[in-house]
């Protein structure tokens, strides 16, 4: 059987009866890490959005892929942290084991390939920001505050890589429950049908007509020597003998 909380880190579908308790559901540790994230992808994109570009420059030493590649790992780590977030609210009303896996295995591995982006992230933007000469700065008319700008979107994108490692540690740790739980349960389901299990039913035992268990039970069919022997079988439940015929 399916031990309660064991399916993929979630108990049995509740179906219809589902109670979503917001205060249990925010406390919870992969929620928290999930909103935590979602607001360090809104400080990396957004801080590059507002202040990476001087007159469509990119102010990290004009490399345009250095403030583009940051925009779209904070960009599409904010969507994601929202859709995740609400698949994690409803995970518990999934009935479907296989559903459970693919979302957990989505999550394993987006979470585990946005940890790597945001390290490229930062170690790309921490180059060309650092590379970046004075005369280039003063000539665009780079202002201070857009230089802070872009230093916080390489600061947090250095956090990111850690909250994204937690986010795909624990989704492992969900997917390994879902196999200890919902796929044993189809092995032993089959050894139980196999092996022939306790309270199973044993073909050639326990039905009528095989083995030995039909052997003087009332109205079953008993085996007859043949019509010249002197055994004779039940033939009717009137117990009549069946008579050698006469030529």
């Amino acid at each position: 059987m399916i031990p309660d909380g064991s399916v993929f880190g979630a108990g049995r579908s509740q179906g219809l009866g589902y109670s979503f308790d917001p205060k249990e559901f925010f406390l919870r540790p992969t929620s928290i890490l999930r909103i935590v994230t979602w607001f360090f992808s809104i400080i990396v994109f957004a801080c590059i959005s507002a202040g990476g570009y001087v007159e469509d420059t990119c102010i990290m030493n004009g490399d345009h892929g250095a403030c583009g590649f940051g925009i779209f790992v904070g960009a599409m780590a904010f969507v994601a942290c929202i859709v995740f977030l609400i698949l994690d609210a409803v995970f518990a009303q999934f009935s479907s084991a296989e559903h459970r896996k693919y979302t957990v295995l989505s999550d394993i591995v987006f979470s585990a390939i946005w940890s790597f982006f945001y390290f490229v992230a930062f170690c790309y933007m921490t180059n060309k920001l650092s590379n970046t000469p004075q005369v280039f700065i003063d000539l665009k008319l780079i202002q201070p505050w857009q230089v802070s700008n872009v230093r916080a979107s390489i600061a947090f994108s250095f956090f990111s890589i850690g909250t994204f490692a937690a986010l795909a540690y624990f989704a492992v740790q969900k997917y390994r429950q879902g196999v200890q739980g919902a796929f044993d349960t189809t092995d032993q389901i089959e050894s139980q049908v196999g092996g022939g299990g306790s309270g199973g039913p044993h073909l050639g035992t326990d039905y009528p007509g095989f083995g030995s268990d039909t052997a003087g039970q009332g109205g079953g069919y008993q085996k007859s020597s043949g019509y010249g022997g002197g055994e004779t079988g039940d033939l009717s439940s009137g117990g009549g003998q069946y008579q050698q015929p006469a030529y």
